[in-house]
């Protein structure tokens, strides 16, 4: 059984969208600018409307509760995010511990997990992201562009860490415009264009 799964997926923007992803694998998404690899994530994540089946081990999305589906099935935007103005209030108290080891991981000052957003870079903020994610245990991530705003450390840093958490069982769907990317993640690749996929790329 795939651990997630989409057939016919489809928005009046994009698709339809057909596609299967086993437990610890990734899946590398590429394709010119604006040829929706970001609508595919965000389809999948249940966060703009769409029709179709989409399915996480064998439960269909509509059987499990949208906040539940979005913290199994988490998105992580290439603009992350942030509601509260420091970082510290996007974690729960008994997190920090965690968060903290999460952040010397990827070449953070555990420090900026009391900064205030505003004085975080963009890359800095886009590490707090995926830790933020990671911190919900989810089945599925979808990365779009994780790496984007980092230097080649901190990408191998982020990388290590989600080679490190595909093994334990995290399936990895990401957007990237780095092909060697995929490659360094032993992520098998598909392509959009025109907001549809085309064949599928040989990994």
């Amino acid at each position: 059984m795939a651990l997630l799964a989409c057939e016919g997926m489809a928005s009046p923007l994009a698709g339809p969208f057909d596609l299967t992803l086993a437990a610890g694998e990734a899946i590398a998404i590429s394709g010119p600018s604006g040829a929706g690899k970001s609508l595919f994530l965000r389809m999948l994540a249940d966060l703009d409307p769409n029709q179709g089946g989409v399915w996480l081990n064998g439960v269909a999305r509509s059987a499990i509760p949208a906040p539940e589906w979005r913290r199994r099935v988490a998105y992580l935007p290439a603009d992350s995010g942030w509601w509260r103005p420091d970082i510290a209030g996007h974690f729960a108290p008994g997190q920090r511990a965690e968060a903290a080891a999460l952040a010397a991981r990827l070449l953070l000052d555990a420090a900026l997990l009391e900064a205030p957003v505003a004085r975080l870079s963009t890359g800095e903020r886009s590490r707090l992201a995926l830790i933020r994610a990671l911190l919900g245990a989810p089945a599925v991530l979808l990365a779009d562009e994780p790496t984007g705003a980092l230097d080649p450390a901190a990408t191998a840093a982020v990388e290590a860490l989600l080679g490190e958490r595909r093994e334990a069982g995290l399936g990895l769907i990401l957007v990237s415009h780095d092909p060697a990317q995929g490659d360094r993640l032993g992520a098998r690749r598909r392509r959009i264009v025109a907001r549809r996929f085309a064949a599928e790329e040989a990994p």
